[in-house]
Order: C-alpha cells, then sequence, then structure tokens
C-alpha cells in the first residue's frame, strides 16, 4: 500500500527531513507503484496527493484492504482481534471488516467526538497499520499498532510530501534519508501532528537514528516522560461541531 500527501494536508513532524540524501521525490510515485504490481489501483486526490493499493505479495495472515465510504478513503493492513466487540460498539453489521470499522471509527470521531482519539486508537487490539483520507476535509488520519506486528513506513521528500507505504524500499527511493519506520503505538493526524496514543498527555520528542558509520539516517520518536501536554486550551465543542480539528 502507497499513500503520499502534500505538506499542506499533512504536514510532516519535526525531525523527519533530514539533510544529504533527498531520494528521489514523490512526483508520479503513484503511477510507478501501479505499473510495477499486479492488481494494482490508484486514487489520485489532485494537489492533496493520492493512494495506492494492490493484494500482490500480501500475507494471507495480514491481509491488505482498501475502501471508501463517503469521500473517506482508507488503506489497512493487518487483523483486529477484538472486532466482536467494536462491531457492537460502533453499530456495524456482522459482515464489516476492519477497513469498515477504522472508517466508521474515524467519522464518529470526526463528527461526534464521543471519545479521545487517542481511546479510538487505543480500543483497536492486533496487528494493523492504516492511513486514511478524508477528501471533504482534506485530513489524513494514521496509526500503526503498540508491538509494529505490520510493516509501515514514512519519510518526508524534498518537495514536502509525506510518504507512507508497507514497503520500505518505496519510501526509501522517494525521501532517501528522511525515511523512517512509523513509530509504534503512535496516531498521526492533519490538525494534531504525531502522538502516541499509550502516552497521550505526554509530548513527543525525534531522536536522530544513526548509522554503522555515524551518520544520521533518519528519526524515531518517543514519549517525552519530562513534557506534559498543555490541555487546558483545548475548547469544549458542540456535538455538531467538527471534532477532528481538535486532535
Amino acid at each position: 500500500m502507497l499513500a503520499v500527501f502534500d505538506r499542506a494536508v499533512a504536514p510532516s513532524p519535526e525531525g523527519l527531513r533530514q539533510p544529504g540524501d533527498s531520494g528521489h521525490g514523490a512526483d508520479g510515485l503513484a503511477a510507478r507503484f501501479r505499473e510495477s504490481r499486479p492488481g494494482a489501483v490508484t486514487v489520485d486526490f489532485g494537489g492533496g496527493g493520492a493512494m495506492a493499493y494492490s493484494p500482490h505479495g500480501q500475507s494471507p495472515f495480514l491481509p491488505r484492504l482498501f475502501g471508501v465510504v463517503d469521500d473517506i478513503f482508507c488503506l489497512l493492513q493487518g487483523a483486529i482481534e477484538n472486532m466482536a466487540v467494536l462491531k457492537q460498539q460502533y453499530g456495524l453489521s456482522k459482515s464489516a471488516t476492519e477497513l469498515n470499522l477504522v472508517i466508521e471509527a474515524y467519522r464518529t470521531l470526526r463528527d461526534r467526538g464521543p471519545y479521545p482519539a487517542d481511546q479510538v486508537v487505543r480500543d483497536f487490539n492486533g496487528k494493523f497499520a492504516f492511513v486514511l483520507y478524508d477528501r471533504s476535509t482534506s485530513s489524513v488520519f494514521m496509526a500503526a499498532d503498540a508491538d509494529g506486528g505490520v510493516p509501515f513506513y514514512w519519510g518526508v521528500d524534498s518537495e514536502g510530501h509525506l510518504v507512507v507505504s508497507d514497503d520500505d524500499e518505496v519510501v526509501k527511493n522517494a525521501c532517501g534519508k528522511s525515511f523512517a519506520t512509523f513509530p509504534k503505538g503512535f496516531f498521526f493526524t492533519t490538525s494534531g501532528g504525531l502522538q502516541s496514543y499509550e502516552h497521550p498527555l505526554n509530548e513527543v520528542k525525534p531522536v536522530p537514528r544513526v548509522d554503522s558509520k555515524g551518520e544520521v539516517c533518519g528519526t524515531t520518536y518517543a514519549v517525552d516522560e519530562q513534557a506534559k501536554k498543555d490541555t487546558a486550551g483545548i475548547p469544549r465543542v458542540g456535538s455538531a461541531a467538527d471534532w477532528s480539528s481538535q486532535y
């Protein structure tokens, strides 16, 4: 799976862009992905970015899914173990898939906000990684499980495009040294940036990744145990408001 977003839609977190090799860039990346993988499909969001999906070479235990509901596009790989409980919680049918669940959970968060965003993701038990794009609000929402059960990588090219994929070579080629593994137990949103859903009250800090030659070759992220978020300024909003802007 592959997603590419313009920096206005998904501004990269502090520290992800590194000096040095900047890769080949994200221009035309979705088209090259489609051409090199059997059965691949792509969706172009114009200036916002693109998504691409292929079932080729997927694990039977960690399948890939791609779908859209009401202009909410989602790529997901993996399996959520507590589906029965979550289907009931979100009022989904018995035939609903993990993809349906993630889209409905996001839509509930966006439209009604009964739970904080970190709790929504924390409720998902299993091995999973997903990236969602809401074309109606030009918003991105992505997350990975706390154990890193699914390969999930991201990076930023020289033009500021955020690139996300389960194929590390795709991201490395596009982003060069500004490539990294998406942090375990974290989620990212357009408005809130990168956050830990296991430690939602703590700030997140970039940690440079150093190779065997002592050179910086990307960034990982960790919870800053000494820095707490200032949540006093978050306004309460009515049920009709778009809660996605608060997270």
